[in-house]
Protein backbone atom coordinates (compact mmCIF):
# COMPACT_ATOMS: atom_id res chain seq x y z
CA UNK A 1 0.00 0.00 0.00
CA UNK A 2 2.47 2.62 -1.23
CA UNK A 3 1.00 5.04 -3.76
CA UNK A 4 3.08 7.96 -2.49
CA UNK A 5 5.81 7.38 -5.07
CA UNK A 6 3.61 8.39 -7.97
CA UNK A 7 5.63 11.39 -9.19
CA UNK A 8 8.34 11.75 -6.57
CA UNK A 9 10.99 9.68 -8.31
CA UNK A 10 11.30 12.19 -11.14
CA UNK A 11 12.17 14.91 -8.64
CA UNK A 12 14.67 12.73 -6.83
CA UNK A 13 16.69 11.60 -9.86
CA UNK A 14 16.25 14.54 -12.23
CA UNK A 15 19.93 15.43 -11.95
CA UNK A 16 21.20 11.84 -11.79
CA UNK A 17 22.63 10.04 -14.76
CA UNK A 18 23.47 6.95 -12.71
CA UNK A 19 22.40 4.89 -9.75
CA UNK A 20 22.40 6.88 -6.52
CA UNK A 21 22.32 5.91 -2.83
CA UNK A 22 21.17 9.06 -1.08
CA UNK A 23 18.30 11.06 0.30
CA UNK A 24 17.27 14.23 -1.56
CA UNK A 25 18.10 17.41 0.35
CA UNK A 26 14.39 18.32 0.53
CA UNK A 27 11.95 15.74 1.83
CA UNK A 28 8.85 15.21 -0.27
CA UNK A 29 5.31 15.47 1.05
CA UNK A 30 3.00 12.53 0.52
CA UNK A 31 -0.02 14.79 0.37
CA UNK A 32 1.47 17.41 -1.93
CA UNK A 33 2.92 14.77 -4.24
CA UNK A 34 -0.38 12.96 -4.66
CA UNK A 35 -2.35 16.19 -4.97
CA UNK A 36 -0.18 17.15 -7.96
CA UNK A 37 -0.48 13.75 -9.60
CA UNK A 38 -1.13 13.96 -13.34
CA UNK A 39 -3.10 11.08 -14.83
CA UNK A 40 -3.40 12.25 -18.44
CA UNK A 41 -2.16 9.73 -21.00
CA UNK A 42 -1.61 6.85 -18.59
CA UNK A 43 -3.53 3.58 -18.33
CA UNK A 44 -6.12 3.50 -15.55
CA UNK A 45 -7.69 0.79 -13.39
CA UNK A 46 -11.41 1.13 -14.14
CA UNK A 47 -12.79 -2.39 -13.65
CA UNK A 48 -11.77 -5.83 -12.41
CA UNK A 49 -9.78 -7.99 -14.75
CA UNK A 50 -8.21 -11.43 -14.24
CA UNK A 51 -4.57 -11.62 -13.23
CA UNK A 52 -2.44 -13.51 -15.73
CA UNK A 53 0.78 -15.11 -14.49
CA UNK A 54 3.66 -14.92 -14.98
CA UNK A 55 2.96 -11.70 -16.92
CA UNK A 56 1.44 -9.84 -13.98
CA UNK A 57 4.45 -10.59 -11.77
CA UNK A 58 6.35 -8.32 -14.18
CA UNK A 59 6.09 -4.62 -15.09
CA UNK A 60 3.08 -2.63 -16.37
CA UNK A 61 4.81 0.41 -17.89
CA UNK A 62 1.64 2.04 -19.25
CA UNK A 63 0.53 2.74 -15.66
CA UNK A 64 2.16 5.62 -13.88
CA UNK A 65 3.47 3.70 -10.88
CA UNK A 66 3.86 0.22 -9.41
CA UNK A 67 5.82 -1.62 -6.78
CA UNK A 68 7.17 -5.00 -5.77
CA UNK A 69 7.01 -4.98 -2.00
CA UNK A 70 8.43 -7.69 0.27
CA UNK A 71 8.41 -7.72 4.08
CA UNK A 72 9.03 -10.46 6.57
CA UNK A 73 9.92 -11.61 10.05
CA UNK A 74 12.91 -13.91 10.49
CA UNK A 75 14.46 -15.90 13.33
CA UNK A 76 17.87 -17.52 13.74
CA UNK A 77 17.67 -21.06 15.06
CA UNK A 78 21.31 -20.69 16.06
CA UNK A 79 20.75 -17.80 18.45
CA UNK A 80 16.95 -17.18 18.60
CA UNK A 81 17.76 -13.72 17.25
CA UNK A 82 14.84 -11.98 15.49
CA UNK A 83 14.86 -9.64 12.50
CA UNK A 84 12.37 -7.81 10.34
CA UNK A 85 13.08 -6.72 6.78
CA UNK A 86 11.55 -4.69 3.97
CA UNK A 87 12.67 -4.43 0.35
CA UNK A 88 10.46 -2.40 -1.97
CA UNK A 89 11.27 -1.64 -5.59
CA UNK A 90 9.17 1.15 -7.11
CA UNK A 91 8.74 1.91 -10.80
CA UNK A 92 7.43 5.32 -11.86
CA UNK A 93 6.71 6.54 -15.37
CA UNK A 94 7.97 10.07 -15.90
CA UNK A 95 5.80 10.51 -19.01
CA UNK A 96 3.07 8.43 -20.67
CA UNK A 97 5.17 7.68 -23.77
CA UNK A 98 8.77 6.52 -24.11
CA UNK A 99 11.08 9.07 -25.75
CA UNK A 100 12.08 8.45 -29.33
CA UNK A 101 15.81 8.89 -28.77
CA UNK A 102 18.02 5.90 -29.67
CA UNK A 103 20.33 6.65 -26.72
CA UNK A 104 20.92 3.84 -24.24
CA UNK A 105 20.13 6.42 -21.51
CA UNK A 106 16.77 7.34 -23.01
CA UNK A 107 13.77 6.22 -20.93
CA UNK A 108 10.48 7.36 -19.46
CA UNK A 109 10.88 4.99 -16.48
CA UNK A 110 12.56 5.65 -13.14
CA UNK A 111 13.08 3.43 -10.11
CA UNK A 112 13.36 3.95 -6.38
CA UNK A 113 14.02 1.33 -3.69
CA UNK A 114 13.68 1.21 0.09
CA UNK A 115 15.57 -1.38 2.15
CA UNK A 116 15.25 -1.79 5.93
CA UNK A 117 16.40 -4.23 8.59
CA UNK A 118 15.02 -4.34 12.13
CA UNK A 119 17.39 -5.96 14.64
CA UNK A 120 14.97 -6.78 17.46
CA UNK A 121 17.47 -7.86 20.12
CA UNK A 122 19.87 -5.05 19.22
CA UNK A 123 17.05 -2.51 19.27
CA UNK A 124 18.26 -1.03 15.99
CA UNK A 125 16.48 -0.07 12.78
CA UNK A 126 18.39 0.60 9.55
CA UNK A 127 16.77 2.24 6.50
CA UNK A 128 18.32 2.93 3.09
CA UNK A 129 17.15 4.36 -0.24
CA UNK A 130 18.31 4.27 -3.85
CA UNK A 131 17.29 5.91 -7.13
CA UNK A 132 18.13 5.14 -10.74
CA UNK A 133 16.91 5.58 -14.28
CA UNK A 134 15.28 2.57 -15.86
CA UNK A 135 17.97 2.56 -18.55
CA UNK A 136 21.53 1.49 -19.30
CA UNK A 137 21.09 -1.57 -17.09
CA UNK A 138 20.90 0.53 -13.92
CA UNK A 139 17.38 -0.57 -12.99
CA UNK A 140 14.51 -2.40 -14.62
CA UNK A 141 11.96 -5.19 -14.51
CA UNK A 142 11.11 -8.27 -16.57
CA UNK A 143 8.34 -10.87 -16.25
CA UNK A 144 9.91 -13.99 -17.79
CA UNK A 145 11.98 -14.69 -15.87
CA UNK A 146 10.84 -12.37 -13.10
CA UNK A 147 13.63 -9.96 -12.27
CA UNK A 148 13.27 -6.52 -10.72
CA UNK A 149 16.46 -4.70 -9.83
CA UNK A 150 18.05 -1.42 -8.89
CA UNK A 151 21.80 -1.94 -8.91
CA UNK A 152 22.48 -5.03 -6.82
CA UNK A 153 19.20 -4.80 -4.92
CA UNK A 154 16.87 -7.30 -6.54
CA UNK A 155 13.77 -9.49 -6.37
CA UNK A 156 13.81 -12.30 -8.91
CA UNK A 157 13.22 -15.91 -9.79
CA UNK A 158 16.06 -18.34 -9.19
CA UNK A 159 15.45 -21.08 -11.79
CA UNK A 160 13.97 -19.33 -14.82
CA UNK A 161 10.48 -19.46 -13.26
CA UNK A 162 8.91 -17.07 -10.79
CA UNK A 163 9.25 -19.11 -7.58
CA UNK A 164 11.25 -19.54 -5.50
CA UNK A 165 12.20 -15.86 -5.35
CA UNK A 166 15.61 -14.60 -4.35
CA UNK A 167 15.62 -11.27 -2.48
CA UNK A 168 18.94 -9.46 -2.07
CA UNK A 169 20.08 -6.07 -0.77
CA UNK A 170 23.07 -4.65 1.09
CA UNK A 171 24.02 -1.20 2.42
CA UNK A 172 26.25 0.19 5.17
CA UNK A 173 26.86 -2.95 7.19
CA UNK A 174 23.49 -4.69 6.76
CA UNK A 175 22.39 -7.16 4.10
CA UNK A 176 19.80 -9.79 3.28
CA UNK A 177 20.05 -12.77 0.94
CA UNK A 178 16.80 -14.73 1.15
CA UNK A 179 14.94 -17.42 -0.78
CA UNK A 180 11.14 -17.21 -0.67
CA UNK A 181 8.91 -20.14 -1.58
CA UNK A 182 5.54 -19.47 -3.20
CA UNK A 183 3.51 -20.61 -0.18
CA UNK A 184 -0.17 -19.83 -0.59
CA UNK A 185 -1.35 -18.76 -4.05
CA UNK A 186 -1.69 -15.02 -4.74
CA UNK A 187 -4.98 -13.51 -3.58
CA UNK A 188 -6.68 -10.54 -5.33
CA UNK A 189 -7.34 -7.53 -3.14
CA UNK A 190 -10.49 -5.37 -3.31
CA UNK A 191 -13.10 -6.30 -5.90
CA UNK A 192 -11.47 -9.23 -7.73
CA UNK A 193 -8.16 -7.38 -7.76
CA UNK A 194 -9.50 -3.86 -8.34
CA UNK A 195 -8.63 -1.89 -5.20
CA UNK A 196 -10.66 1.32 -5.26
CA UNK A 197 -9.02 4.20 -3.37
CA UNK A 198 -11.77 6.82 -3.82
CA UNK A 199 -15.07 7.54 -5.58
CA UNK A 200 -13.66 8.84 -8.87
CA UNK A 201 -13.53 6.31 -11.76
CA UNK A 202 -9.95 5.12 -12.26
CA UNK A 203 -8.85 6.18 -8.77
CA UNK A 204 -7.90 2.57 -8.11
CA UNK A 205 -5.10 0.06 -8.43
CA UNK A 206 -4.72 -3.54 -9.53
CA UNK A 207 -3.53 -5.28 -6.39
CA UNK A 208 -2.71 -8.82 -5.32
CA UNK A 209 -0.75 -10.33 -2.44
CA UNK A 210 1.18 -13.49 -1.66
CA UNK A 211 0.52 -13.53 2.06
CA UNK A 212 2.37 -16.57 3.41
CA UNK A 213 5.78 -17.26 1.85
CA UNK A 214 8.26 -19.48 3.74
CA UNK A 215 11.65 -17.75 3.82
CA UNK A 216 15.20 -18.92 4.45
CA UNK A 217 18.64 -17.42 3.99
CA UNK A 218 20.87 -14.99 5.85
CA UNK A 219 20.88 -11.55 7.42
CA UNK A 220 24.18 -9.71 7.83
CA UNK A 221 24.58 -7.13 10.59
CA UNK A 222 27.99 -5.47 11.01
CA UNK A 223 29.87 -8.45 9.62
CA UNK A 224 27.88 -11.09 11.51
CA UNK A 225 26.15 -13.45 9.07
CA UNK A 226 23.09 -14.96 10.73
CA UNK A 227 21.24 -17.91 9.10
CA UNK A 228 17.51 -17.32 9.37
CA UNK A 229 14.11 -18.78 8.56
CA UNK A 230 10.68 -17.20 8.74
CA UNK A 231 7.74 -15.90 6.73
CA UNK A 232 7.54 -13.19 4.08
CA UNK A 233 4.71 -11.26 2.41
CA UNK A 234 4.70 -10.00 -1.19
CA UNK A 235 2.46 -7.15 -2.33
CA UNK A 236 2.08 -6.26 -6.01
CA UNK A 237 0.22 -3.13 -7.03
CA UNK A 238 0.10 -0.88 -10.09
CA UNK A 239 -2.04 2.19 -10.72
CA UNK A 240 -2.51 5.71 -11.98
CA UNK A 241 -4.34 7.20 -9.01
CA UNK A 242 -4.09 9.66 -6.13
CA UNK A 243 -5.48 10.33 -2.70
CA UNK A 244 -8.98 11.78 -2.68
CA UNK A 245 -9.58 15.33 -1.45
CA UNK A 246 -10.22 14.47 2.21
CA UNK A 247 -7.69 11.62 2.58
CA UNK A 248 -4.50 12.43 4.50
CA UNK A 249 -2.76 9.05 4.83
CA UNK A 250 -3.22 5.40 5.71
CA UNK A 251 -2.52 2.70 8.30
CA UNK A 252 -1.71 -0.65 6.63
CA UNK A 253 -1.43 -4.05 8.33
CA UNK A 254 -0.09 -7.38 7.02
CA UNK A 255 -0.35 -10.06 9.72
CA UNK A 256 0.63 -13.74 9.64
CA UNK A 257 -0.77 -15.85 12.48
CA UNK A 258 0.74 -19.08 13.72
CA UNK A 259 -2.51 -20.99 13.08
CA UNK A 260 -2.02 -20.41 9.34
CA UNK A 261 -4.42 -17.47 8.91
CA UNK A 262 -3.31 -14.15 7.39
CA UNK A 263 -4.88 -10.69 7.53
CA UNK A 264 -4.46 -7.56 5.42
CA UNK A 265 -6.19 -4.32 6.43
CA UNK A 266 -5.65 -0.72 5.47
CA UNK A 267 -7.45 2.26 6.92
CA UNK A 268 -7.47 5.29 4.63
CA UNK A 269 -7.69 8.24 7.01
CA UNK A 270 -9.70 11.41 6.50
CA UNK A 271 -8.54 14.81 7.75
CA UNK A 272 -10.74 14.42 10.84
CA UNK A 273 -9.02 11.11 11.74
CA UNK A 274 -11.90 8.84 10.80
CA UNK A 275 -11.67 5.91 8.38
CA UNK A 276 -12.63 6.58 4.77
CA UNK A 277 -15.30 4.33 3.27
CA UNK A 278 -12.74 2.98 0.78
CA UNK A 279 -10.70 1.30 3.53
CA UNK A 280 -10.23 -2.44 2.94
CA UNK A 281 -9.69 -5.71 4.83
CA UNK A 282 -9.11 -9.33 3.82
CA UNK A 283 -8.45 -12.58 5.69
CA UNK A 284 -6.86 -15.67 4.13
CA UNK A 285 -7.41 -19.12 5.61
CA UNK A 286 -4.69 -21.81 5.84
CA UNK A 287 -5.68 -23.26 2.45
CA UNK A 288 -5.36 -19.87 0.71
CA UNK A 289 -9.06 -19.00 0.44
CA UNK A 290 -9.65 -15.26 0.91
CA UNK A 291 -12.65 -13.52 2.50
CA UNK A 292 -13.22 -9.79 2.08
CA UNK A 293 -14.47 -7.88 5.14
CA UNK A 294 -16.37 -4.60 5.44
CA UNK A 295 -14.12 -2.15 7.30
CA UNK A 296 -15.81 -0.72 10.38
CA UNK A 297 -18.65 -3.22 10.17
CA UNK A 298 -17.11 -6.69 10.16
CA UNK A 299 -13.64 -5.62 11.29
CA UNK A 300 -12.71 -2.94 13.84
CA UNK A 301 -9.33 -1.22 14.32
CA UNK A 302 -8.25 1.01 17.19
CA UNK A 303 -4.92 2.45 18.35
CA UNK A 304 -3.77 1.64 21.89
CA UNK A 305 -0.70 3.87 22.26
CA UNK A 306 1.56 6.45 20.61
CA UNK A 307 5.22 6.99 19.75
CA UNK A 308 6.93 10.34 19.11
CA UNK A 309 9.57 10.71 16.39
CA UNK A 310 13.03 11.83 17.43
CA UNK A 311 13.20 13.92 14.23
CA UNK A 312 10.56 16.49 15.13
CA UNK A 313 8.25 15.00 17.73
CA UNK A 314 5.65 13.86 15.18
CA UNK A 315 3.21 11.50 16.90
CA UNK A 316 2.41 8.10 15.38
CA UNK A 317 0.04 5.46 16.74
CA UNK A 318 2.04 2.63 18.34
CA UNK A 319 0.08 -0.46 19.39
CA UNK A 320 -3.29 -1.50 18.00
CA UNK A 321 -6.24 -3.78 18.50
CA UNK A 322 -8.00 -5.49 15.59
CA UNK A 323 -11.26 -7.34 16.21
CA UNK A 324 -13.47 -9.47 13.95
CA UNK A 325 -16.26 -10.25 16.43
CA UNK A 326 -18.27 -12.64 14.27
CA UNK A 327 -15.24 -14.94 13.90
CA UNK A 328 -13.87 -14.57 17.45
CA UNK A 329 -10.78 -12.60 16.43
CA UNK A 330 -9.37 -10.13 18.96
CA UNK A 331 -5.73 -9.32 18.26
CA UNK A 332 -3.27 -7.08 20.11
CA UNK A 333 -0.48 -5.75 17.86
CA UNK A 334 2.77 -4.23 19.17
CA UNK A 335 5.92 -2.95 17.40
CA UNK A 336 8.95 -5.20 17.85
CA UNK A 337 10.86 -1.99 18.61
CA UNK A 338 9.25 1.46 18.86
CA UNK A 339 11.41 3.42 16.38
CA UNK A 340 11.02 2.01 12.87
CA UNK A 341 10.59 5.35 11.11
CA UNK A 342 12.11 5.77 7.64
CA UNK A 343 13.63 9.25 7.47
CA UNK A 344 14.25 9.21 3.72
CA UNK A 345 12.87 11.28 0.83
CA UNK A 346 9.50 10.52 2.43
CA UNK A 347 9.07 10.08 6.15
CA UNK A 348 6.85 7.24 7.24
CA UNK A 349 6.81 4.48 9.86
CA UNK A 350 7.03 0.92 8.66
CA UNK A 351 8.15 -1.95 10.80
CA UNK A 352 7.93 -5.41 12.27
CA UNK A 353 5.20 -6.14 14.81
CA UNK A 354 4.19 -8.98 17.11
CA UNK A 355 0.62 -10.27 17.41
CA UNK A 356 -1.22 -12.04 20.22
CA UNK A 357 -4.76 -12.73 21.33
CA UNK A 358 -7.57 -14.83 19.90
CA UNK A 359 -7.98 -15.95 16.31
CA UNK A 360 -10.42 -18.10 14.37
CA UNK A 361 -13.17 -19.38 16.64
CA UNK A 362 -11.66 -17.55 19.61
CA UNK A 363 -8.66 -19.88 19.92
CA UNK A 364 -5.46 -18.44 21.40
CA UNK A 365 -3.01 -17.35 18.72
CA UNK A 366 0.30 -15.55 18.24
CA UNK A 367 1.90 -14.15 15.11
CA UNK A 368 4.10 -11.61 13.39
CA UNK A 369 3.55 -8.96 10.75
CA UNK A 370 4.30 -5.54 9.32
CA UNK A 371 2.59 -2.17 9.73
CA UNK A 372 2.94 0.94 7.54
CA UNK A 373 1.84 4.42 8.72
CA UNK A 374 1.83 7.49 6.46
CA UNK A 375 0.64 11.07 6.78
CA UNK A 376 1.72 11.54 10.41
CA UNK A 377 5.11 13.22 9.91
CA UNK A 378 6.16 16.17 7.77
CA UNK A 379 2.63 16.77 6.55
CA UNK A 380 0.12 19.55 6.98
CA UNK A 381 -3.00 18.16 8.72
CA UNK A 382 -5.28 19.29 5.87
CA UNK A 383 -4.96 20.49 2.28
Amino acid sequence: MKPFVAVSIAMAIAACGAERDSTPATRLSVLETLARADTAGYARAFEPRPFVFPDDHGPHPSFRTEWWYVTGNLTSARSSRDFGFQLTLFRSALAPEAPGSPSNWSTNQAYMAHFTVTDVEGGEFRAHERFARGAAGLAGATAEPLNVWLGDWSIGGTTGVTFPLRVRAAADGVAIDLTLEAGKPPVPQGDRGLSQKGPAPGNASYYYSSTHMPARGAVVVEGDTVPVTGLAWLDREWSTSALSADQVGWDWFALQLDDGWDLMAYRLRRADGTADEWSEALIVDPSGTATRLRFGEEIALESTGTWSSSVDGAVYPSGWRIAIPARGWDLAIEPRIPDQELDLSFRYWEGAVSVGGSGEGGAAVDGRGYVELTGYAGEAPTR
